[in-house]
C-alpha cells in the first residue's frame, strides 16, 4: 500500500496523523470527535454543534464576510482581530481622534461607534442538499446545463425551506461539487465599535513581521453587537440594545503549554488541496511570482509616502496593510512548496494514484484525468496571468484605473439597459466615494507609473492633470449632466481615453479566453475528486475551504523551519521590548507599554513564572477569514485569537504539512492586559466569564 504514504504527504489525514482539514461542524459525531479527544479535548461534537441547544457555534460569526469574530460577554460584545476591525477604526480616525496612532476604548455604551456597512453572520443550522442540488442531473450533460440545473434546483430548495422571516438561506459545493450543503443564517447589522488597542500594539512588527515566528502582535479588536426591543438583528438605531446571544465563550486565565488541545473555529476562506502536480508548479513558479512583483513595486511608493506624511499615513493604512498581506503570504507560500518538495511528492502521490485506479479496475474510466489536467494547464496557464495581472493593476493598486474600469461599467449597463441608467450611476457614485475617501493623487500617480509596465503599458501621467476622475467633485458633476453628456464627458475624459482600449481588450480577449479555458479545468477537478473518493474510498476527505463555518483542530507545538533551529511554541512581553526600535513605525512601543513592563505590573495575566505571555503556536490548518477566529481549549473555554500563520506554512492552502505548517494566536491573557492594565477598560473585563479550568 505504497500510496497510502504519499496521501499522507497530500491531504488526506489519517486517525495517527490527527492534525489537518477544515471540517464541517454539523458532522462531528464518530472519527473527528475520537481524533479530537484523543488530542486532548473534553468536549463532545453536540458541545461543538447542536441545533436544538446552544453550542460553540452560537458565539461564532462571520466577521463582515471576511473575518471570524466570536462573542465573549452576555451583553454582545464581540472579539475579532486589529486587522479584521482596521477599517472600521480607520473610518472614525483622523489627525485630531488619531485611534490608529492612540487606540480607542469606549467607556461606557454612549461612546461606542456606529459603522456603515459593517455585518456579522451566525450560523442557525446546516443541512445535506446534495441530493436535492443534483437531482436530475445526467452524465451526457454539457457543464453549462449542468451548472443552469444546480442554479434552479438551489432556487427551489431556498423557496420552500423553513426559516424565521429574519432569516436567510444559502447553498454552497463543496468537495469540487460533489457534495451541497444549505446554511440558514442570521445577520446583524448594528454593530458598533468598542474598543481597540493602538496600532503599535495591533499591527506590531507589521510588514517585517508580518507571517513570521516569533510573534509579538496584540491583534484584537472590540466590537458590540446591538439588536432590537425583541433580540434580532435590526439596522442601526439608537433604540437597539446590546444582543444577548444564544451562547458566549467564557475566558481561560491558565493559558497554554506545548501539546494542549487547540481547536479553532470559523470562516476559512479558500484552500484548493486537491490541485494536481501541473497546477501547483504553475503557481509556484508562473503565476506567484508575477503577483508578487507587481505587489512590491506598489508598496515601495507607498511606503514612502507613508513615511512622508501622517496624513497619508491614516488614508493608505488600510490599503497598504491589504496589499502588503497576500505580497508577503505568496513569497511564504513559494518557500513552503520549494522546502517540503510539494511539487515531487504530489508528481508521486499521483503515480500511486494511477496503480490504485489499476487495481481497481478503474483506469478507463478516470485514467484520463491526470494526462487531461496536464494538457489543459499548458493552454491555461499564460491566460491565466495576464487576466491576474490586470485585476493586479485595475482592481489592487492603482486606484484611477479602478474609477476607469467602473466607469466602463457604468457606460455599458447605460448602452445595453438604458431603464438601469439611474442604478448604473449610483453605483458609479458609491465607487468614487469609496476610492476618494482615502484617495491621495501624489500617491496614486507614482503608483500607476510602476504598474502599467506589468501589464504591457506605458504609463501616461499627464493624465492626472486633465481627468475629472481624480476629483471626487469634478467626477460627481458629470453624473448630474443627461446621459447623453456624460458619455460624451466621459469618452473625452484623459484617464478614460486612456483606459478605455486596455479594458475593452480585457473583457473582450483575455477574460473571455480565460473563461473558455477554466470551465474544463473545472469540470475535470470535479471528476478528479470523484475518482479520489472512489478509488481510494478508505481515505479521509476534509472539503476545502469556501467561506463557510468550519472546525480544525490540532495541538500547541513548536517546529523546526530549517536544519539544527527549533522555534518555541510561546512568545513574551520580553520579545516586545527585544525588538523595541524607538520611533519606528514597526517596532516603536508605547510608553506606557514599557512601563507596564519594567514594573511587571501584568496583574493576574502573568503565567506561573512571572511572564506576560504574548501568542503561541497551534498546529491547526487555516487559512485567510480564520483571522479573529477562537482558539478553544479542551473544555470549550476562549485561550486565544487566531490571526496569521507562520510564513514557511502559508502554504497550507494548497499543500498542508504538519511538520511545518502552524497558525499563530494571540494569547488571551495578553489581549484581557491591554484591555485593563493598558486601556483601562476595567468594565469591559467585567462583563466577561475568566475561569480556570486547570486548577479544577
Amino acid at each position: 500500500m505504497k500510496y497510502l504514504k504519499f496521501l499522507l504527504c497530500f491531504v488526506i489525514i489519517q486517525v495517527s496523523a490527527q492534525q489537518g482539514g477544515m471540517w464541517i461542524p454539523s458532522l462531528l459525531e464518530g472519527m473527528n470527535e475520537d481524533e479530537m479527544q484523543a488530542l486532548g479535548s473534553e468536549m463532545t461534537a453536540k458541545d461543538i454543534y447542536d441545533v436544538n441547544n446552544s453550542s460553540l457555534k452560537d458565539a461564532i460569526g462571520h466577521f463582515n464576510g471576511g473575518c471570524t469574530s466570536e462573542i465573549i460577554s452576555s451583553k454582545g460584545l464581540v472579539l475579532t482581530n486589529h486587522h479584521c476591525g482596521y477599517g472600521e477604526i480607520q473610518s472614525h480616525s483622523s489627525l485630531e481622534n488619531d485611534y490608529l496612532k492612540h487606540g480607542f476604548w469606549a467607556m461606557r455604551l454612549e461612546d461606542e461607534l456606529p459603522n456603515d456597512d459593517l455585518f456579522i453572520e451566525f450560523i442557525v443550522r446546516i443541512e445535506d442538499v446534495t441530493a436535492q442540488v443534483l437531482n436530475g442531473m445526467t452524465a451526457s450533460m454539457t457543464e453549462k446545463d449542468k451548472q443552469s440545473l444546480i442554479t434552479k434546483n438551489s432556487n427551489a430548495i431556498q423557496k420552500l425551506v423553513k426559516k424565521e422571516s429574519w432569516q436567510d438561506s444559502k447553498i454552497k459545493p463543496f468537495y469540487k461539487g460533489n457534495k451541497y450543503f444549505m446554511f440558514i443564517t442570521e445577520r446583524f447589522e448594528d454593530i458598533r465599535l468598542v474598543g481597540a488597542p493602538p496600532s503599535s500594539i495591533g499591527k506590531f512588527g507589521s510588514d517585517t513581521d508580518n507571517w513570521v515566528w516569533p510573534r509579538h502582535t496584540g491583534d484584537f479588536s472590540l466590537f458590540r453587537i446591538y439588536a432590537n426591543k425583541d433580540n434580532r438583528p435590526a439596522k442601526y438605531s439608537k433604540e437597539n440594545v446590546p444582543y444577548k446571544p444564544k451562547h458566549y465563550l467564557p475566558i481561560s486565565l491558565d493559558g497554554v503549554e506545548e501539546g494542549d488541545f487547540t481547536l479553532v473555529f470559523g470562516f476559512p476562506g479558500r484552500t484548493n488541496e486537491y490541485l494536481p502536480a501541473v497546477a501547483l508548479a504553475h503557481i509556484t513558479q508562473d503565476y506567484n511570482p508575477s503577483n508578487i512583483a507587481i505587489r512590491e513595486a506598489a508598496l515601495k511608493v507607498i511606503d514612502t509616502k507613508m513615511k512622508s506624511s501622517d496624513a497619508i499615513r491614516i488614508k493608505y493604512a488600510s490599503k497598504q496593510a491589504r496589499i502588503a498581506n497576500a505580497w508577503k503570504k505568496w513569497i511564504g507560500e513559494n518557500l513552503g512548496i520549494a522546502k517540503s518538495d510539494a511539487v515531487n511528492q504530489r508528481i508521486q502521490f499521483e503515480d500511486s494514484f494511477k496503480k490504485a485506479l489499476k487495481a481497481k479496475g478503474l483506469e478507463n474510466k478516470y485514467g484520463h484525468i491526470l494526462p487531461e489536467f496536464d494538457r489543459l494547464y499548458k493552454d491555461f496557464a499564460s491566460v491565466h496571468k495576464e487576466r491576474r495581472n490586470f485585476i493586479e493593476v485595475f482592481f489592487v493598486t492603482n486606484e484611477l484605473m479602478e474609477l476607469t474600469y467602473r466607469a466602463y461599467q457604468m457606460e455599458t449597463t447605460i448602452l445595453k439597459d438604458p431603464k438601469n441608467t439611474d442604478k448604473a450611476k449610483a453605483t458609479f457614485s458609491n465607487h468614487l466615494k469609496r476610492i476618494h475617501k482615502n484617495y491621495d493623487i501624489t500617491v496614486d500617480r507614482e503608483v500607476h507609473k510602476v504598474v502599467m509596465p506589468f501589464i504591457g503599458q506605458q504609463p501616461d501621467i499627464s493624465m492626472y492633470s486633465n481627468s475629472a476622475l481624480v476629483n471626487l467633485d469634478s467626477a460627481e458633476d458629470l453624473l448630474k449632466t443627461n446621459d447623453k453628456k456624460l458619455l460624451k464627458a466621459l469618452n473625452k475624459d484623459a484617464a478614460y481615453q486612456y483606459a478605455k482600449p486596455i479594458i475593452e481588450h480585457f473583457m473582450t480577449v483575455t477574460n473571455t479566453m480565460y473563461i473558455k479555458k477554466n470551465e474544463p479545468i473545472s469540470a475535470l477537478q470535479t471528476q478528479y475528486m470523484t475518482a479520489l473518493m472512489e478509488a481510494l474510498p478508505d481515505a479521509r476527505y476534509f472539503p476545502d475551504a469556501n467561506s463557510t463555518l468550519r472546525v480544525t483542530y490540532g495541538q500547541v507545538r513548536g517546529y523546526t523551519p530549517r536544519d539544527a533551529v527549533y522555534y518555541n511554541p510561546i512568545t513574551y512581553l520580553d520579545g516586545v521590548m527585544e525588538k523595541y526600535v524607538p520611533g519606528d513605525y514597526e517596532f516603536d512601543v508605547p510608553e506606557k507599554l514599557r512601563r507596564l513592563h519594567n514594573t511587571k505590573d501584568y496583574g493576574q495575566y502573568a503565567d506561573a513564572n512571572g511572564q506576560l505571555p504574548i501568542c503561541f503556536l497551534g498546529t491547526n490548518h487555516t487559512t485567510g477569514g480564520n483571522s479573529g477566529s477562537p482558539a478553544i481549549d479542551a473544555k470549550g473555554n476562549l485561550i486565544g485569537l487566531n490571526f496569521d500563520r507562520v510564513w514557511e506554512g502559508t502554504m497550507s492552502d494548497i499543500n498542508y504539512d504538519p511538520e511545518i505548517c502552524r497558525n499563530i494566536m494571540v494569547d488571551l491573557r495578553y489581549v484581557l492586559f491591554i484591555i485593563e492594565k493598558y486601556g483601562g477598560a476595567n468594565h469591559l473585563i467585567e462583563e466577561m466569564d475568566l475561569v480556570h479550568p486547570k486548577k479544577k
